[in-house]
Parts: C-alpha cells; structure tokens; sequence
C-alpha cells in the first residue's frame, strides 16, 4: 500500500511540473492572445495562425522605420511562406498596426504590398490595447512565435529574420 502512496503522490507531483506554458512576452513564454479587427471589419486571432511560424509585427503607417522594413518582411514572406520548417508549416505575417485612421493603415498595407490576411488595429495609436499586452514602447517590434505560439525571438530586422527563417527551415 506505502509502494501505491508513494506512486500516485510521484505521478501527481511529476504531472504538477507539465503546467500550460507561462504566458508572457518574453523568449520561450506562450505569447498572449490578440483579437482585433481587420481592415475590413473581420474579427481576426492571433490564434488563427497556430501551427505555422509567425511574424507578429508591431508598425504604423505613419512610422519611417516600419515602412523601411516593410519590404524585407514582405521578402521574406514571398520566400519561405510554403516552407516547411522544423517548428511550424509555412510562414506568416501577422501585424498590428499602430495607426489612428483607418485610411491611413489600409493605404499603408497597401503600397507596402503587405498581401497576407493578418492585419488588425484599434486604431488608438500609442494608446492601443494591443500593444499594451506585449509591452511595446517603440516600433518596428516583433516576435518570431513557433507553431504553437511560443515567442522562439524577438526583434528581427532585415538579415536577421531571413537567418532566423533559415535556422528553422527543414
């Protein structure tokens, strides 16, 4: 009877250790779940992107250095989105814009060609509630997030997202 005690309270204590992941924006955290609106109205998760790899993207239309980054996303996008990588299948772009006018983010999206589905804002610029769950203070800002949405890096700009996609690539 002690040998079955002993067991189960081994077995109960082992199973306390396998948690859910801790929620948080830093690296190896499940990161945070987003629902906002697309340009058109739609309800659109984070959680929607589940199972691929994801660029989550903070920017605005009205921000230089997002605008002079957009191209290399958008670059890497057209590489490696039918990828299959060893922790996700296929790449996507999720983005969260920090714009105040809706006219102005979806002309943004739009010169940028930023042609994948994922785009949400509330449109409250530095006061924006989705922002305010990952923390960001400045943008550009992001994080690399693997298949099951847990932040594998942070901040990759130009050359280093291609060498991070390519460090997953299978």
């Amino acid at each position: 009877m002690k040998k079955l005690v002993l067991i189960a309270t081994i077995l109960f204590i082992g199973g306390m250790s396998l948690q859910a992941q801790e929620l948080g924006i830093k690296i190896g955290n499940k990161a945070p779940e987003l629902i906002g609106s697309g340009p058109n109205g739609e309800t659109i998760k984070l959680s929607d992107t589940q199972g691929h790899l994801v660029l989550l993207d903070f920017w605005a239309g009205w921000c230089g250095p997002c605008r002079r980054e957009n191209p290399n996303v958008v670059q890497a996008y057209n590489k490696y989105k039918d990828t299959k990588f060893s922790n996700g299948k296929g790449f996507v772009v999720f983005n969260v814009s920090l714009d105040r006018t809706e006219q102005q983010w979806k002309s943004a999206i739009q010169q940028d060609k930023l042609n994948w589905p994922y785009h949400i804002s509330d449109l409250k610029g530095w006061q924006s509630k989705l922002a305010a769950v990952y923390g960001i203070r400045s943008i550009p800002s992001n994080f690399l997030l693997d298949e099951n949405g847990v932040i594998i890096a942070r901040n990759l700009r130009g050359p280093a997202l291609e060498a991070a996609l390519e460090k997953y690539a299978k």
